[in-house]
């Protein structure tokens, strides 16, 4: 079945089988994904990621699904990448489908184009699992989407201040939430924000949101970079959706130095093309050998499961997007 972001997030409890998140909103996917860690740390749950780099790697993803440990019941197996199956581990899909009623296996794409969502593994899911378009078209889709992230906050708008809000962000939902976060904040005695709260807080601010951050690093500006970067952690930007968004273009830039040109189908915008052709042309590969390590540290720092700053560690990581180092031999 297909299914918005809301009603996923309605659903969470009974998620087996498979599901395929898709789309370009990263609040949506980051806010889904947190959900359901939460879940299946509350229940339990094993959990393992995947990033699916080539076809072959499919079949390890199987392999998991059908070898619990001795000390689970439940398994919850992620996958992030934008590579389907081939039709010899789409048959693999379709076993576990069909055998398999109490794992979940969870993938996450980027916007697929409509070629892609008739594709047989698209069908083969929608068929039996769940399929979630992670998009938000129409301003009412953001209005309900932004409506919950207030309601998290102890705020509610009245509707001349959403209107306010989605010219002021243009239809940017990460950026739309920060101001909802900081509004919050201002105004903590207020349960209502009118037009002059938002115009009060938000009118003469910078407006650097993780889209500005991606845009300054692949174009190799390192100091407009940890400007932004150090504005988005005093703003109360979680470090989690700035990891998010390092680890996507990290994997963005892998990806298309293996496939110079399906640039689209990885899910770059035509308009940025030329920009990470030109990132590419300025990084070493033999540096992509080491991020997947820099990015499991930044992740054990933000968690506390190490002694390392996480601050320091996101620099070091936008350095070397930027194609530059902090500490230069």
């Amino acid at each position: 079945m297909k299914i918005d972001y809301l009603q996923a997030l309605k659903r969470l409890d009974q998620a087996r089988g498979a599901w395929i998140l898709h789309g370009q909103e990263p609040l949506l996917e980051q806010n889904l994904l947190d959900a359901f860690r939460k879940n299946w740390a509350t229940h339990q749950i094993e959990r393992e990621r995947y990033d699916i780099n080539s076809v072959s790697d499919w079949k390890n993803v199987f392999h998991a699904l059908n070898s619990l440990s001795l000390f689970s019941q439940n398994l919850a197996i992620e996958v992030h990448g934008n590579i389907k199956p081939d039709a010899s581990t789409l048959k693999l899909l379709k076993h576990y489908i069909q055998h398999n009623e109490h794992n979940l296996l969870l993938i996450i794409m980027p916007k697929q184009d409509s070629g892609s969502l008739k594709s047989a593994f698209f069908q083969v899911v929608e068929a039996n699992g769940v399929v979630v378009a992670l998009t938000a078209n129409y301003a009412q889709d953001r209005q309900r989407i932004l409506a919950v992230e207030a309601e998290k906050l102890g705020i509610q708008l009245n509707q001349d201040a959403w209107q306010w809000l989605e010219a002021h962000h243009e239809h940017n939902l990460l950026a739309a939430k920060n101001s909802l976060m900081r509004v919050a904040d201002t105004f903590p005695e207020l349960s209502q924000i009118q037009i002059e709260q938002l115009h009060e807080c938000l009118q003469d601010q910078s407006r650097y949101t993780t889209f500005d951050l991606s845009d300054a690093m692949i174009s190799g500006n390192l100091a407009q970079s940890i400007k932004t970067f150090q504005y988005l952690i005093e703003s109360g930007e979680p470090y989690s959706l700035i990891l998010w968004t390092l680890s996507k273009e990290m994997r963005l830039l892998m990806q298309l130095f293996e496939q110079p040109h399906n640039a689209l189908q990885l899910g770059i915008w035509k308009n940025k093309v030329s920009t990470y052709q030109q990132a590419l042309r300025r990084l070493n590969p033999q540096q992509f050998l080491s991020w997947p390590a820099l990015l499991l540290r930044i992740d054990a720092a933000i968690k506390g499961k190490s002694q390392e700053n996480p601050a320091h560690l996101i620099q070091q990581c936008i350095a070397e997007l930027c194609g530059k180092t902090l500490f230069p031999a």
